[in-house]
C-alpha cells in the first residue's frame, strides 16, 4: 500500500480548493484524490475514514486508499465526466458522518539515543531542548495511527507535540535502518526499510512491524494507538 502523496504522477485540480471546502485531484486516468480542507488533525482524519467506508462501496471503485487528511479513490474504468465522479466524491464529504476506528493499543520498545540517533543533536539545537527533553516528550506522548504509507507496514502518527517538530531533511541519509524511530516535520514513526531516508532519527525500536507471511502482515492499522516505551535511554 502506498500513500497518496507519494504518487510520482502529476496532479490535475478539477475541484479548486475553497476555505472550509474538500479539494479534488485527478491523478492518471481514473484516480481522485480528496484533499480535507483545514489542519491535519483527528477531526478531519475521521471524516476521511468515514468517507473511506462509504466509497469503498461504490460499485464502480476497484481501490480506495486513505492517506492523511486525504483518500485516494482509483475507479475500474477512466471515467466518461470525470465531473459526475468529482462531484459524488463531494458529496459524500459533505454528507459523511465522523467515525472513529476502534484499534489496538501498541506498545513500541524503544532504544533513545546511541548509535541509532543520528539527528538527536539537530534536533536539540532546532528545538532548543535537551536531548532528555526531546527524549521525555517524545516518549510520553500518545499517537493515533492516521495511514499505512510510504513503505509496507509503515504508520504516519498524529500526536507529536510541537516543541519536537522537525523538518525533514532537505539531503536524505544515505543509510538510515530499518527499526529507526524518526521525526518528520509534524509526524514521527518507525522506519520499515533499511536505506535512504529524510525523516530525522532518535532512536531505534528492535520490533518486527511487518511480516508478509501473516495473515496480517503490518503490525500497525489506522486507527491504532501507539506508545513509545523507553527501554533503554543513551545520551
Amino acid at each position: 500500500m502506498i500513500a497518496p502523496h507519494s504518487i510520482p504522477l502529476q496532479r490535475q485540480v478539477i475541484q479548486p480548493a475553497v476555505k472550509g471546502q474538500a479539494r479534488v485531484s485527478f491523478i492518471g486516468s481514473r484516480s481522485f484524490l480528496l484533499e480535507a480542507p483545514g489542519e491535519f488533525d483527528l477531526t478531519a482524519q475521521r471524516w476521511i475514514w468515514a468517507l473511506s467506508q462509504t466509497v469503498g462501496t461504490w460499485a464502480e471503485v476497484s481501490e480506495v486508499i486513505p492517506g492523511m487528511t486525504n483518500i485516494l479513490t482509483i475507479l475500474k474504468e477512466t471515467p466518461e465526466n470525470p465531473d459526475i465522479v468529482v462531484g459524488r466524491l463531494l458529496d459524500a464529504w459533505d454528507t459523511a458522518h465522523s467515525v472513529d476506528l476502534a484499534g489496538k493499543t501498541v506498545e513500541i520498545p524503544v532504544h533513545y539515543g546511541g548509535e541509532h540517533a543520528t539527528d538527536l543533536a539537530a534536533l536539540c539545537d532546532f528545538s532548543g531542548l535537551s536531548d532528555r527533553e526531546v527524549v521525555r516528550i517524545h516518549h510520553e506522548a500518545t499517537y493515533r495511527v492516521f495511514a499505512l504509507g510510504s513503505a509496507p507496514g509503515f504508520g504516519y502518527l498524529h500526536g507529536l507535540d510541537r516543541r519536537i517538530h522537525m523538518p525533514r531533511k532537505k539531503v536524505p541519509s544515505i543509510r538510515m535502518e530499518r527499526g529507526c524511530v524518526t521525526i518528520g516535520g509534524m509526524q514521527t514513526g518507525v522506519a520499515m526499510l533499511t536505506g535512504p531516508n529524510g525523516w530525522n532519527s532518535i532512536g531505534y525500536a528492535d520490533l518486527q512491524m511487518f511480516n508478509p507471511a501473516a495473515n496480517q502482515p503490518a503490525l500497525l492499522a489506522p486507527g491504532d494507538t501507539i506508545r513509545f516505551i523507553p527501554a533503554r535511554i543513551e545520551l
